[in-house]
């Protein structure tokens, strides 16, 4: 008998996403499930219960009738105590749980038997985990809205202008840590027209600032902040220092400063003090999105947004729910490919498989006990290090070795034997071979030197190659479609055959020097803004 997947409607103060929509019932209904969803679960986010009846889902009025029935729930936010204790006994919980902050809700969840999966513990390292990776789409989300709410704040323009009123400067904006969030805001601020800045404690991530249209601000000391996962480490000290530093410095020069730094399992770093904020000038914003963890600013209220010091700090704590359309999207998809992995057989059943790394990481209880923290997913091994390349021989003592440029003596030996070769055949050979033989030595000169020479400026040098080649093809069929006249003013026509082959490889050459270079138009406009 097929699973029963119930959808509530979520509860939390201010929460308006849904943890599916109806595009996302009608692939859970393929893989054999039977959908329920609570009156209500989609209003916030525009999806009318209407909706979910059309996709085939069913529709009930409350969530104890809900709850009594699903075998499977998908949720958003951690259930509170009343939505576990209406959970069925052994039923199974997907959703964002965050076990290390809720040990009384893991203790009810466990005294349920309920198999719980967390998707905030995804190993987010695993390449084939990226499908399933909600706390990236929301993270996303976030990071664009954090920019919307930034410029709703802030007194003028993002984007430089001259006017005939006179000139504003374009927007200063330091965004510190460059994680799927930070990267996100640094893209939304860029293309606004913002001078953007950024920094983060992970080195490799300055090449991803970069190519956004950020600046990467470098702090003066040498240390490596990756913490694995996607998640940076807690720093050492000294480097703090050195931060607090740099962001004093940034905080007086930034018209808008936007935090994102988390790390698992601990409260946020506080990065902005209130001397830093004190420093800004009047007007100026920060959008804390380490609000909800204790924030990454000394002045931040979670879930307001307030004034300190004629500087507008906002510490909302629901900006992916702020895009509760688009965020209920992503993450339902989210929830359809964990689902496909735990029902392969598509036959409205689950296998919760602690063979597969990623679903061993997910699941935080199974059957009421606690499996969490899960053990190291296994990464594939990297991949060997080249061998150093043997050492040269040493040249020898007499002739010339591989690579070393021909001796005077043998050269002249090379020239000598060519020339008696060209000798003899200019002896005995008819006088049209020799024409045409001296045609295809100066042809072949000819045409190495024209392929060879072409500069792949535009282009990539395979179809540089092919575009001289056809030139050269193209020219050869004009020859024998009109042929030059001779001294008497006549020309001979060339045969049918001869006539139908040109047109064929002008037609042929024309497709592949025009449609190459189509092809590379849209190839540089996919990188273009």
């Amino acid at each position: 008998m097929a699973l029963l997947i119930g959808v509530p409607k979520e509860t939390f103060p201010g929460e308006k996403r849904v943890a599916t929509v109806p595009d996302v019932v009608e692939k859970l209904r393929k893989l054999g499930f039977e959908v329920t969803v609570e009156s209500g679960a989609g209003d916030a986010a525009n999806f009318a219960d209407d909706t979910y009846r059309a996709a085939g889902a069913e529709v009930v009025q409350t969530a104890a009738e809900l709850f009594a029935k699903a075998d499977i729930v998908f949720k958003v936010r951690p259930p509170t105590m009343d939505e576990v204790a209406m959970l069925r006994e052994g039923a199974t919980l997907i959703g964002f749980v965050w076990p290390a902050q809720n040990p009384d809700l893991m203790a009810a969840l466990q005294a349920r038997k309920a198999t719980v999966l967390a998707i905030d513990c995804l190993p987010r390292q695993l390449s084939r985990a990226q499908k399933m990776d909600a706390l990236t789409s929301m993270a996303g989300i976030s990071g664009y809205r954090a920019v919307i709410e930034a410029a709703n704040a802030f007194g003028r323009f993002f984007n430089g202008q001259i006017t005939a009123a006179g000139k504003i400067p374009p927007a200063k904006v330091f965004i510190a840590g460059a994680g799927v969030a930070g990267l996100a805001a640094i893209g939304t601020a860029a293309n606004l027209g913002a001078i953007v800045r950024a920094n983060d404690t992970r080195a490799e991530v300055a090449d991803q600032v970069v190519s956004l249209g950020g600046e990467f601000v470098k702090v003066d000391y040498e240390e490596e902040g990756s913490g694995g996962g996607g998640y940076a480490k807690v720093m050492s000290e000294g480097f703090q220092a050195a931060q607090r530093a740099m962001y004093a410095q940034q905080a007086k020069d930034a018209d808008i400063i936007i935090t994102t730094a988390l790390i698992p399992g601990k409260p946020a770093p506080k990065l902005i003090t209130a001397e830093m904020v004190q420093s800004m000038r009047p007007g100026s914003v920060i959008v804390d999105m380490a609000a909800e963890q204790g924030g990454n600013c000394e002045l931040t209220v979670p879930g307001e947004s307030v004034v300190r010091h004629g500087v507008t700090i906002v510490g909302y704590t629901d900006l992916a729910s702020r895009l509760a359309k688009q965020s209920s999207t992503l993450y339902s998809t989210n929830l359809l490919r964990l689902t496909e992995e735990l029902c392969k057989t598509k036959d409205g059943q689950i296998n919760v498989n602690f063979d597969d790394d990623a679903i061993r990481g997910l699941t935080v209880i199974k059957a009421g006990e606690l499996t969490w923290p899960a053990p190291p997913p296994k990464l594939p091994a990297a991949p060997p290090k080249p061998k150093a390349a043997a050492a040269a021989p040493a040249p020898k003592a007499h002739g010339h070795g591989a690579g070393e440029p021909m001796s005077a003596k043998s050269l002249a030996i090379v020239f000598g034997v060519g020339a008696v070769l060209f000798g003899l055949v200019g002896a005995y050979a008819p006088a049209s071979f020799l024409q045409h033989f001296t045609v295809f030595v100066l042809a072949c000169f000819v045409g190495y030197m024209v392929v060879w020479n072409v500069t792949p400026s535009l282009h990539t040098p395979l179809m540089s190659v092919t575009n001289a080649i056809s030139s050269i093809i193209a020219i050869g069929a004009l020859v024998q479609v009109a042929p030059p006249l001779d001294a008497a003013g006549a020309t001979d026509r060339p045969n049918a055959l001869i006539l139908g082959l040109a047109v064929v490889a002008l037609v042929l050459t024309a497709v592949n020097m025009f449609g190459g270079f189509a092809v590379t138009r849209r190839m540089l406009a996919m990188f273009r803004k």
